[in-house]
């Protein structure tokens, strides 16, 4: 069966070079994008009943934008005067880069890693004697603690933020041709609105190997799975799926 129509579960890319744009053009497919989730803030109320005072840490590790945002909110919240000494530990270089959304980047002591959690290890190991905070979702990556407790360093977590279901409800009649899925819980968000869902026609295609699981699990049939080594992107995955798809035969 042709592939016409994408529902895509992540927000539209603000960028106009965005590989789905092009996507979308050379193949003649219609791309429709739609959060199945989105992030809401915890209020600082909510966080000092986690027995979180910002004063106590010296040092903060931050794992994405959101880290970062909900920080600097919480402690504007707070009141608290984020002191210029204070260390930030980045799991990325993207992420150090959206700091500066926030700090002046040469005035503060910032280091990054290359791309996992665990490639911070040697730069926290180096600063031990620090008091981490680690500013996190309610669905934290089991890297993060296992890595810091495999340290040994002082350190706490505190959500400062949710991952919560978006309300799909007009989506009830309209049907795609492809679902594209980035998380576990974009696909709970799905049958949570959806409880009744039948797969049916219609391709699911996923990215991570726990979005994987997580469709396994449910019983779903995925039909373009990234990333793997010949398509490492969900759009390349997608690509190669469309053009298998609309062959002329």
């Amino acid at each position: 069966m042709k592939v016409k129509t994408i529902l895509v579960s992540q927000p539209e890319p603000k960028v106009e070079n965005s590989p789905y744009f092009e996507l979308q053009q050379k193949h003649k497919v219609k791309i429709d994008f739609r959060p199945f989730i989105h992030i809401e803030g915890v209020n600082a109320k909510e966080i000092r009943l986690q027995k979180i005072d910002l004063n106590q840490y010296t040092a903060i590790i931050l794992t994405s934008r959101n880290a970062v945002d909900h920080f600097f909110r919480v402690a504007e919240e707070m009141r608290f005067k984020v002191p210029e000494n204070l260390k930030y530990f980045c799991q990325s270089e993207a992420v150090a880069f959206y700091l500066q959304k926030y700090v002046v980047y040469r005035k503060r002591k910032i280091y990054v890693g290359p791309k996992d959690f665990a490639d911070l290890s040697p730069l926290i190991k180096k600063y031990k004697d620090e008091k981490f905070l680690l500013p996190a979702s309610d669905q934290l990556n089991a890297d993060a603690p296992i890595t810091l407790n495999n340290l040994k360093v002082d350190w706490t977590q505190a959500i400062f933020y949710k991952t919560v279901m978006s309300d799909l409800s007009d989506l009830a009649d309209v049907y795609y041709d492809v679902l594209a899925f980035f998380s576990p819980t974009g696909i709970k968000s799905l049958y949570k609105n959806f409880p009744d869902f039948k797969q049916n026609n219609t391709r699911i295609a996923v990215f991570g190997s726990t979005t994987q699981k997580e469709a396994l699990d449910r019983g779903l049939k995925i039909d373009i799975l990234a990333p793997t080594p010949e398509t490492p992107s969900m759009t390349m995955a997608l690509e190669k799926y469309i053009i298998e798809a609309n062959k002329t035969k």
